[in-house]
């Protein structure tokens, strides 16, 4: 039988490279970093999620290493049978802290969070409004669950508002209003104050998928919530360990009490996956109490984006507007992106080209990201690389 399903798989292989759609991974030969090594030599990485630079924070790595000495390499069980040490409960009260919510649970990461979140707290007779421009972990967490689904035109309001009066015409029970904080191939961010103003009127709950601002964005880092003030009226946020604290692995959900028991109780992806390793979640607790007790990374982090951002409009580059540290330079056509990428690789400059699936058609784009590990030197050095590139490419 395999013969058969063999030459399938190929024919989809091969679909997919004369697409030119084929994903290949580039292996580092370093730890990650504001730096790294390749095969091709050491080169500056811009396109790690690694916001406050904490993946190669010495203190980080530091309590990491002390996490795998004093509560080993992993717990071989899920979390109700053996698998909760006292280290995953200072975690879950820490990120509750940090976050100003009720109560947290971990999950090994934030798709098995929004995974396990919607099918656990709403039943057919219930509807949940989604962004189109979701990230790929709410879609899949939203068609696992029975309620009736609505979707609403990317941060439209007044089509949020059309979705919630048709889920009240239909009759839902509880209608549930989900939304990325930033939207990661734009570095768009959610009007999550207005969403919770529409909630509000029309009595639904909110989550907001927080992975691209926990730790950075907001006074005190608390992410889209705190940026627009609305930190009270957010009933479920789910984040990552995985980018600004800690850039290793895991996730959770925080907020209501209540929804936080009943996931214990009845969520799959918690139920029945490993708990977070120790060593990650002794680093992750050293990440947030980072984050959490000073505001130079933060700082660091919007003025490397301010500068980055105004530079390359000084070289005439499109960019889409905004301030997050996702920055997307738009270069429409695929092929060109591809180029342009591979040639700033020459130039020692770690950058990923994105094009259709993954953005829309005609929306090809180098996604850039700052760090606040890196230097003044490092983003000129980028810049020098993109102007170069920009000329070449023209020529």
């Amino acid at each position: 039988m395999y013969g058969e399903f063999k030459d399938h798989l190929r024919g989809e292989l091969e679909a997919i490279e004369a697409s030119g759609l084929t994903k290949h991974e580039r292996p580092l030969t370093s730890a990650q970093g504001a730096h790294i090594g390749t095969p091709q030599g050491e080169m500056l990485n811009l396109c790690a999620n690694n916001y406050l630079g904490l993946a190669q924070h010495p203190e980080v790595a530091a309590a990491a290493r002390v996490g795998l000495d004093e509560w080993g390499y992993g717990l071989a069980s899920v979390r109700f049978i053996c698998g909760t040490q006292t280290l995953h409960q200072q975690l879950e009260r820490a990120l509750s802290d940090f976050l100003c919510s009720e109560d947290t649970i971990l999950y090994p990461s934030c798709f098995d969070a929004n995974g396990g979140l919607f099918e656990t707290l709403l039943g057919p007779e219930d509807a949940v409004i989604s962004d189109a421009l979701n990230h790929a972990s709410i879609i899949d967490g939203v068609r696992l669950c029975k309620a009736k689904r609505y979707r609403y035109r990317n941060r439209d309001m007044a089509d949020l508002e059309a979705q919630l009066k048709a889920a009240q015409h239909d009759g839902a029970r509880f209608i549930m209003i989900t939304t990325d904080g930033v939207f990661s191939m734009d570095g768009y961010i959610a009007p999550l104050d207005e969403i919770c103003d529409l909630a509000e009127r029309y009595g639904a709950l909110v989550h907001v998928d927080d992975c691209h601002a926990t730790g950075f964005m907001g006074h005190g880092g608390r992410g889209t919530p705190e940026h627009h003030g609305c930190i009270d009226r957010v009933d479920i946020t789910t984040g990552t360990l995985g980018k600004a604290l800690g850039g290793a692995s895991g996730g959770y959900t925080s907020g209501r009490r209540e929804i936080i028991q009943l996931l214990r109780q009845r969520s799959r992806p918690y139920l029945f996956s490993n708990s977070v390793a120790p060593p990650v979640v002794a680093g992750a607790l050293k990440a947030v109490e980072l984050a959490a007790s000073s505001s130079a990374l933060r700082q660091q982090l919007t003025d490397n984006t301010v500068y980055f951002r105004a530079g390359l409009e000084r070289l005439g580059f499109e960019l889409l507007p905004g301030e997050h540290p996702i920055v997307p330079i738009m270069l429409h056509d695929a092929a060109l992106a591809t180029r342009f990428a591979d040639a700033m690789l020459e130039r020692g400059i770690y950058v990923t080209a994105f094009s259709y699936p993954v953005v829309p058609k005609g929306q090809a784009r180098i996604r850039t990201q700052m760090s606040a590990a890196f230097s003044r030197d490092d983003l000129d050095m980028a810049l020098a690389a993109f102007a170069s590139v920009k000329q070449r490419l023209a020529d």
